[in-house]
């Protein structure tokens, strides 16, 4: 694999780029500047809303490249990315793009499912700051981030698991996708990571008429998508005690969690590469 302007890296943030218990990425920075260097583009995709991503986007350089939010339900395009024909940017100066259903229809959708199917479902953006403060152990301000959806709705079921299957299978019955996370179940439309990293990845193709070459970096379930629509895939040690299984036949699983795990994988994959691309 070759380290240049033809490459996209897409990456998972929490328990991948950024570390599952600080939220720190130092060990991977020398390949984020290696890669900044080279032209490739490293996108995040990632669970957290836009909002949440704003800051860690200007933290991680990464403001220049798109991103996808809300497990595939947000995509964001920075200009050098946009069509004249896309969406006008908006007052940060990206073209935001929601391949399933906005935030206030999947709300309206799952009241109703709720309601016919007398489930105990709560959704995190009707809960108050505290509350999911106190839920997910974020600051206040970080919960608030958290609740500005705009393309999914994470929810909270408060059944068993049998009661959950069933409302689940109302949920696809009704064109929605779950995606399992470790407190919330994220429900959105027809989205998920894989079909926002393959959408990425055809546009570059389209804009720049080459294929690029694309790599995939994930340490949960929700990142199956994300991995298997890579060309090779990097499964990062989990420390979230979930098994995670990857069809991929260029699959290299790390030793070391977090960002140092992302960094091996990158040692992987591109370590024999020169900035160049020779």
């Amino acid at each position: 694999m070759i380290l240049d302007r033809r490459l996209l890296v897409f990456t998972d943030l929490d328990g991948s780029l950024l570390d599952h218990h600080d939220y720190d990425w130092s060990p991977a920075a020398p390949w984020l500047e290696r890669l900044a260097a080279a032209g490739a583009a490293v996108i995040p995709v990632t669970s957290k809303t836009r909002a949440e991503l704003a800051g860690l986007r200007r933290q991680l350089g990464l403001t220049d490249t798109p991103f996808v939010a809300e497990n595939g339900a947000v995509i964001g395009l920075p200009t050098t990315w946009r069509r004249p024909d896309d969406p006008p940017a908006d007052v940060d100066g990206l073209t935001l793009l929601t391949p399933g259903d906005d935030a206030a229809s999947l709300a309206d959708r799952l009241h109703r499912l709720a309601a016919e199917q007398e489930a105990p479902v709560r959704l995190l953006s009707e809960l108050d700051d505290a509350e999911v403060a106190e839920l997910t152990g974020l600051s206040l301000e970080e919960a608030a981030l958290a609740r500005r959806r705009e393309g999914s709705q994470p929810l909270l079921w408060d059944g068993d698991e049998t009661g959950w299957r069933r409302f689940c299978m109302a949920l696809e019955r009704d064109g929605l996708t779950v995606a399992r996370g470790g407190r919330f179940h994220h429900v959105m439309g027809r989205a998920d990571k894989g079909r926002a990293v393959r959408w990425l990845a055809e546009r570059f193709q389209a804009r720049h008429r080459m294929r690029p070459a694309t790599l995939g970096l994930g340490d949960g379930p929700n990142d199956i998508p994300l991995l298997t629509a890579t060309d090779r895939a990097v499964l990062i040690r989990g420390a979230h005690g979930l098994p995670v299984t990857v069809p991929h036949g260029a699959l290299y699983r790390t030793r070391h969690s977090g960002p140092r795990g992302w960094a091996e994988g990158l040692d992987h994959w591109l370590g024999n590469s020169l900035e160049d691309g020779g």
